[in-house]
């Protein structure tokens, strides 16, 4: 029997999610404000959502669309005629794929390692799990950026890899990248460039007329760079591009397999099997703004970054970490008031704002991703931060228990069994009723005070156990 209210079901259930549109939510999702943009993009999803990537000579028109859309990265990203790119997932299947080439590109290599800042985004150290690469991890300076030279002097025989961001996500600013790729090229090392977040909007930045410094395949020793067409291309979810600087480069990416008595398995991604669906809606998106809508679209968001900038320094208590490159801010705040308390303010009064734990020595910090459609709200948002701020004082800071802090401090994050979590959720008022699941507050603020006081180690323990109970089976 089939049943007609699915589609019912669905939007009742989404009207419990973050909004995608209207420029309010400020991670996760990124909203060009354009309606028919939106609905186009939805549209050619839906109508490739049967079709599989898979096999390029079953369905030649998603092998058409990812060739044009890899052409378009490479214009924008000023790659040579022999660059060849690939379109992944996203941003972090792109980053897997250029680890795990850059490891499989140096098979004599017996303990692969690459070199990256410690603002490098997590889906490096996310691909060294997976891959087996150590990571070599060079502290960056007051100003969130690493010394290309620390970087240079981590560089060994062993290095398959160094790694900078264009920009960073926390802070939101450039690497040297110039300098990076240079202690790279001298080593004969490959060099990868994370502009999953900026490698959209930098090059029309530069065409405005702002100085963003030398990033992209213009620099010698680049050798890849991941961009991501589901942020600010602001395509349907589910796309990034990967382009290396030549096929050579790319060839260690391909996975083949003969050896079974099935199909020969060609890869060029992770994933074998995948939807048309994605593909189809970035090359829509992308076909339907084209190059002088994205300039449009940029100088939009960034006049948005400068009016955010400018206006946030006049809220009390809070204040810019750095001056941001592109489009991504972080807010940090001073002693009287709670960056986790300001976070849950702000989703009181309509706006998702993103904590970020304190890391090695600094501070906790608020995240703000800026879209298009930011823009035409910033005043809205910047009225809500200065009532978000007050109010945040007014309820002054957030406290663990010491009691807490002790528990978490007697845990062994390698061993933390169920009985521990158990024990934690107990300890700090977060277990509910055992039979409907974990009872979380409204409000985040002494939830993220708690996991702030945790080590990363044990941090990520506890996140673990914490998804592992929110993902069981719901059984009618």
């Amino acid at each position: 029997m089939v049943r007609s209210d699915a589609l019912a079901r669905l939007h009742a259930m989404q009207a419990g999610d973050l909004p995608v549109h209207g420029g309010r939510t400020l991670a996760y999702v990124y909203d060009s404000g354009l309606a028919e943009v939106d609905r186009i993009g939805r549209e050619a999803v839906a109508a490739y959502a049967g079709s599989n990537g898979l096999d390029p000579t079953a369905f030649p028109s998603l092998l058409r669309m990812e060739n044009e859309l890899v052409g378009f990265a490479a214009d924008l990203l000023n790659a040579p005629d022999e660059a060849v790119g690939t379109v992944t997932s996203g941003g972090t299947e792109s980053i897997l794929l250029a680890v795990q080439a850059a490891r499989d590109s140096r098979p004599e290599v017996v303990s692969p390692s690459m070199v990256l800042p410690e603002t490098a985004h997590a889906a490096f150290h996310k691909a060294a799990h997976y891959f087996g690469v150590r990571t070599v991890v060079v502290p960056v300076g007051d100003d969130f950026r690493p010394d290309p030279w620390a970087m240079g002097r981590a560089i060994d025989g062993t290095t398959v890899l160094v790694v900078a961001s264009a920009p960073s996500y926390a802070h939101g600013v450039v690497d040297p990248v110039s300098e990076i790729a240079a202690q790279a090229k001298a080593k004969k090392v490959r060099c990868h460039v994370d502009a999953c977040i900026g490698g959209w909007v930098l090059p029309y930045a530069e065409r405005l007329g702002r100085d963003v410094g030398e990033w992209d395949f213009r620099v010698p020793g680049v050798t890849s760079i991941s961009v991501d067409t589901h942020k600010y291309a602001y395509t349907p979810k589910g796309t990034s591009v990967l382009l290396h600087r030549s096929p050579a480069l790319r060839r260690a990416q391909y996975f083949a397999s003969a050896r079974w008595p099935g199909y020969t398995m060609l890869n060029a991604t992770t994933q074998s099997t995948k939807s048309g669906g994605p593909l189809a809606g970035a090359w829509a998106v992308v076909t339907t703004l084209g190059d002088e809508g994205y300039l449009a679209l940029t100088e939009q968001v960034l006049g948005a970054v400068d009016r955010l900038v400018a206006g946030v320094a006049q809220v009390d208590g809070v204040r810019v970490v750095v001056p941001p490159d592109a489009t991504l801010v972080a807010l940090a705040c001073d002693e009287t008031l709670d960056p986790f308390t300001l976070t849950d303010e702000m989703t009181a009064r309509g706006w998702y704002v993103q904590p970020q734990m304190s890391f090695r020595g600094r501070p906790a910090t608020v995240h703000l991703s800026v879209s298009a459609a930011t823009a035409d709200v910033v005043d809205d948002f910047l009225e809500a931060l200065d009532q978000a701020a007050k109010a945040s004082v007014a309820a002054g800071p957030v406290v663990v228990d010491p009691g807490v802090v002790t528990f978490i401090e007697s845990l062994d994050p390698a061993r933390l069994t169920d009985d521990d979590f158990e024990g934690l959720l107990a300890t700090s008022g977060l277990m509910g009723d055992p039979d409907a699941g974990l009872a979380l507050p409204e409000r985040m603020a002494e939830v993220n005070a708690l996991l702030d006081v945790a080590a990363p180690s044990m941090r990520e323990a506890l996140l673990v156990a914490f998804l592992d109970r929110l993902a069981r089976p719901v059984r009618y």
